[in-house]
């Protein structure tokens, strides 16, 4: 379970940067945000 949240972290915190290069930097900061409350390291909203 651990490394599906991380890699579920990964790819939202990637998505988020790929959101604000792409000019939408409102969703891009909330998607990294939401990137590293899921992730394994963060405050898991899972558990």
């Amino acid at each position: 379970m651990a490394l599906i949240l991380w890699i579920l972290a990964v790819l939202l915190v990637i998505y988020g940067i790929f959101m604000i290069f792409r000019g939408q930097v409102l969703l891009g900061i909330v998607v990294i945000i939401v990137g590293l409350l899921v992730g394994p390291g963060g405050v898991s909203l899972f558990t």
